[in-house]
């Protein structure tokens, strides 16, 4: 790969931009700033560390939330379809049975 005209301009602008940013840190503003985006990193990774220990308390409390929502919904289908366990039973086993012979494919 050859190094073009616009490779060395990149170059020179990035570090150009570099020594801008090194001055601007220099100053009192500069440092307001280096010191509010600390303290920003710290808070953010205080709350990650949280975060993180909470983790599995949140995955065991959403488990049984959705054991429970699964227990309502198996008995409401119960309910509502008493004889759909004995047919997925039948299905799942190979005994399907015979279609009724008043019925015409469609």
């Amino acid at each position: 790969m050859s190094v073009t005209s616009k490779h060395l301009a990149t170059f020179i602008l990035g570090a150009a931009a570099g020594v801008a940013m090194h001055k601007y840190l220099q100053t009192e503003e500069g440092e307001k700033l280096a010191e509010n985006l600390k303290n920003k990193a710290n808070e953010l990774k205080s709350e990650a560390e949280g975060a993180i220990d909470k983790a599995p308390e949140y995955f065991e409390q959403l488990k049984g939330e959705a054991t429970n929502k699964l227990g309502e919904v198996v008995a409401m289908l119960k309910e509502k379809f008493p004889d759909a366990e004995k047919m997925i039973q039948d299905l799942l086993a190979g005994n399907v049975p015979p279609k009724p012979a008043d019925e015409t494919p469609a």
